[in-house]
């Protein structure tokens, strides 16, 4: 963040005025085209849902090339009292670069923040988000896919922070992992001493598609407060080979069959988005 403020030149401001909805989609779009050399990219975006205002915003990270570059972008969202804010982020870059996503989302009383992400490509990603929850009553929904390959490493890494009673958050993340490229999921939920009434739920589940695939995941709850309903969990593992054999039985190749379990297990995310195809 730091370094993206040192050499920030442009940026996205999108404002949303007091009891204002609208179903327009705002989408940023942040292409990266290469160069002869490494270059390396600041994204600067910040978003003002005011009070009971509703806004659809889509971030999109795409990269042309196969030139190695760098993209060091960093949101902040504030949803004040009453806002609701629909946020999508997609992440596809170039197979050689290198893109680090900072998000930091301040909620209101009684204001939702649901977000759903999705990732794939480049050499080496994370997406480093982080919601405080800071009045009453506030709510995030986070939902995450995340896809890799070859040698590729994509890092979510989420901080949820209950600062106030009445707060509910919910994160469900998955991650199909193939060849020998790795993934890790590091989530925090904190619950502060006068954050009573919290509720929290936390999911990492992942699947490997190879025997090189590696996941590191590791999900937390810190609590300091006694009245709470928190879960958290994480799980890993291959297709399982009587699934498999009861698809081929019924005249699926294996490829097909194979394609139809991944599909399966990230279909939970893909149904959250709320956009039209």
């Amino acid at each position: 963040s730091a370094v993206n403020t040192a050499f920030l030149r442009d940026g996205a401001f999108v404002q949303l005025s007091e009891g204002v909805e609208t179903d327009r989609v705002i989408h940023l779009v942040f292409l990266a085209t290469g160069d002869d050399y490494p270059v390396v990219s600041h994204p600067r975006t910040l978003v003002l849902a005011e009070p009971n205002s509703k806004l659809t915003l889509v971030e999109s990270y795409v990269g042309l090339t196969e030139a190695a570059y760098f993209t060091n972008a960093v949101t902040e969202i504030v949803v004040e009292d009453g806002a609701q804010v629909e946020h999508y982020r997609y992440m596809r870059e170039g197979q050689n670069a290198f893109h680090i996503g900072t998000t930091r989302v301040a909620l209101g009383s009684d204001s939702i923040f649901d977000s759903v992400s999705f990732a794939r490509g480049s050499d080496l990603a994370r997406n480093d988000l982080g919601v405080l929850l800071n009045k009453a009553g506030s709510t995030c929904r986070l939902s995450g896919l995340y896809q890799t390959s070859g040698n590729q490493h994509i890092d979510n890494h989420i901080d949820i922070d209950h600062a106030s009673p009445h707060s509910s958050s919910d994160q469900y993340f998955k991650g199909i992992l193939d060849g020998h490229s790795r993934g890790v999921f590091t989530g925090r939920v904190l619950v502060r001493p006068d954050a009573q009434k919290t509720v929290a739920r936390q999911a990492d589940k992942n699947l490997l598609l190879s025997d090189g695939a590696r996941i590191h995941t590791k999900p937390s709850l810190e609590i300091f407060a006694d009245d709470v309903q928190c879960f958290h969990g994480a799980t890993a593992g291959a297709v399982e080979d009587d699934v498999m054999f009861y698809m081929r039985s019924r005249g699926l190749d294996e490829e097909t069959a194979r394609s139809l379990i991944v599909y399966g297990f990230a279909s939970e995310i893909l149904d959250r988005v709320q956009l039209d195809p």
